[in-house]
């Protein structure tokens, strides 16, 4: 499925203009749908929608294990008012009928749960605890993650508008990547590929995102069990609360030979 689409602008360049198609990234809404009930509408890049869909569950707390499911499928309808236009939803069928709240509002691409609600879900729902991960990264081998998640963006490449979550051994190896135009669309994916593939939880790897570490991607670090995450740019204050409560190693500014580190120092053989 494609993530970007062509687009006629004008260009002005050294006094002059022109006329000429443009690569945009692809913005759509894609419904989750658990048991028969919408429980969330997100903004999203098209592809790996189902990988989404599931790693936003997991980062409710709903599911653990592919086990936990039944069924996860992708539907289309065309709406009535306009059969031009089609609704995209991934409906998920459980085992034990888990509970999930929905979400009443369509959220954006860098939208969710936050502040104090956000750190009490996280303690509340966590399945892995980080205490039990002692994986140590080294600095030089976390500083070169930016530069593979860059070299392996496809569509960032063709727009310039994605942002990307890598999934990474504490080598440097690149297990997975994924794309979106919102960073915790991204890391879902790579949350809901690793959920299909049994690597949950994700002991002993590190995220990498493209951007900003939000509290919102600090939490589905945490619950996806991975204990290190990585930003090329800053972490919020929540996101470091969050982080130094639940025991995740976080760093920021993540860009040359440079990063920072924000919480769990010791894993990257730091020390106060």
């Amino acid at each position: 499925m494609a993530s970007v689409e062509r687009r006629r602008v004008l260009r002005w360049r050294d006094g002059a203009v022109d006329a000429g198609p443009d690569s945009l990234a692809i913005e759509e809404p894609l419904e989750i749908e658990v048991d028969g009930v919408s429980v969330s509408t997100t903004m999203r890049t098209p592809g790996h929608d189902i990988e989404l869909a599931l790693g936003w569950l997991v980062a409710e707390g709903a599911i653990t294990s592919i086990d936990d499911l039944s069924e996860a499928k992708e539907c289309f309808e065309h709406v009535d008012e306009d059969p031009e236009q089609v609704r995209r939803i991934v409906q998920v069928a459980t085992r034990g009928k888990v509970p999930v709240e929905p979400r009443l509002h369509s959220t954006s691409s860098a939208c969710g749960v936050c502040g104090a609600d956000l750190i009490a879900m996280t303690r509340r729902t966590c399945h892995w605890p980080l205490a039990h991960d002692a994986t140590s990264f080294s600095i030089e081998t976390v500083l070169g993650q930016p530069g593979a998640l860059l070299e392996a963006q496809r569509g960032f490449a063709a727009s310039g508008g994605l942002h990307a979550a890598g999934l990474f051994t504490p080598d440097g190896a690149l297990v997975c990547l994924r794309e979106d135009v919102g960073r915790h669309n991204a890391v879902d994916k790579v949350v809901g590929w690793a959920l299909q593939e049994g690597r949950l939880p994700l002991r002993g790897h590190a995220l990498q995102v493209s951007g900003r570490a939000s509290a919102e991607l600090v939490h589905k670090a945490v619950m996806a069990g991975a204990p290190l995450l990585a930003a090329v740019s800053a972490p919020s204050t929540l996101a470091v609360d969050l982080a130094r409560e639940s025991g995740l190693s976080l760093a920021g500014f993540v860009r040359g030979d440079c990063l920072n580190v924000y919480a769990g120092g010791e894993r990257l053989g730091l020390s106060p």
